[in-house]
């Protein structure tokens, strides 16, 4: 048992919780990080400028509650996202995480369950754990995809509370059907399901690739979930939101703490909107370095994942932790997910790209 573990045995700590870890990867101070999705282009200038412009004015007021609707803001990501969406159909929290904890908190709970797609991003089941609901780990086809017929058979079978949908899916990348969504969201129906779709990372998908979004109206179990973390460059600043049926933020606000965004949150948050185009231009070039790993880890004789997100999930090595560790003493910190004979790689700005496959070349004895 480790020294963390004998710690917490001390304690009269919930059954649920025992013997799980917390969400975390590696911490390393390298020169090239490309391991956790960020945005590794920084926040522009004139970005930064406005920002810092904003926070200014809000430092004003920080002796007064924010304001707890956020309204501004939400009119603001209702205006970015489209699709006939008004401020009452958005809610917002300190990074997708909380949004989604939030979600569990009132649709979820004891003698509840959430259903997932492993692989899938790793917190699911801990912000599950968190919530007191019960888990479940659905199944994909052997090339990690997710058919329509196999999760609403799944879904009918099992008759979970709430089910997590990733698109692009963390940590493969790879894209949704709508179909899927749709699938699931009928299989749902007599056991009244909270349809989770989370497009964390859609801004980066190939043009011409729906969202979610699109399937909003008459669906109010329907949830498209997505963050300022990745596109916006804002990892740091936390701020998560969602669309969905009037009614969902209704039930979110019986769950949520008081004053829960903060002035500064809002601020930053609104900021960043006003200068989206100038952000979305840095997303276009991050799709460029990502299509451009896939390229040449095909070159390679890896087998990259089709990806649709800020990352590139791929397999092909005969020893993946030679690979990390190889390009670790580079200064290149890449993801082991986890997954057998796979890692994973943010797509970074071009000097970042060309340092990890650089390495990665000469770790696989091929000449530039």
């Amino acid at each position: 048992m480790s020294e963390q573990m004998q710690r917490l045995a001390k304690l009269p700590l919930r059954d649920n919780l025992r013997g799980i870890s917390p969400y975390g990867a590696p911490q390393i101070d390298v020169p090239v990080l490309l391991n956790v999705n960020e945005n590794t282009h920084g926040v522009p200038a004139p970005v930064v400028q406005a920002i810092t412009e904003a926070v200014t004015h809000a430092a004003t007021t920080l002796n007064r509650y924010p304001d707890r609707e956020f309204t501004e803001l939400r009119t603001a990501l209702a205006d970015y996202l489209g699709h006939g969406l008004t401020a009452e159909n958005i809610w917002a929290a300190n990074g997708s995480n909380e949004v989604l904890q939030q979600i569990l908190q009132a649709f979820g709970g004891p003698g509840r369950t959430a259903l997932g797609f492993p692989p899938t991003y790793s917190m699911y089941p801990l912000l599950a754990s968190g919530t007191d609901t019960e888990y479940v780990k659905g199944v994909r086809d052997a090339d990690f995809e997710l058919s329509a017929e196999s999760a609403a058979r799944q879904v009918r079978e099992l008759g979970p509370s709430v089910v997590f949908l990733c698109s692009p899916n963390n940590p493969t990348g790879t894209k949704l059907g709508l179909d899927v969504v749709e699938a699931v969201y009928e299989a749902g129906e007599a056991s009244r399901t909270i349809v989770i779709v989370d497009e964390a990372y859609h801004e980066f998908a190939h043009e011409g690739t729906p969202s979610a979004l699109t399937l909003l109206p008459g669906r109010e179990r329907l949830i498209v979930s997505r963050t300022m973390s990745k596109a916006f460059a804002l990892a740091g600043a936390r701020l998560g939101y969602l669309a969905a049926a009037p009614e969902i933020t209704d039930a979110l606000r019986l769950v949520r703490l008081p004053y829960h965004l903060s002035a500064i949150t809002q601020a930053t948050a609104l900021a960043a909107l006003s200068h989206r185009e100038l952000l979305m231009a840095d997303v276009e070039d991050i799709k460029v370095q990502r299509d451009r790993i896939v390229t040449e880890l095909r070159e390679m004789g890896l087998k990259p994942a089709s990806s649709d997100s800020n990352y590139v999930f791929f397999g092909g090595m005969e020893d993946p932790a030679a690979i990390w560790q190889g390009l670790l003493d580079a200064g290149v910190l890449i993801r082991d997910v986890g997954i057998p004979g796979h890692l994973r790689v943010t797509a970074g700005t071009e000097a970042e790209t060309t340092a990890f496959l650089t390495r990665l070349r000469e770790l696989l004895g091929h000449s530039a």
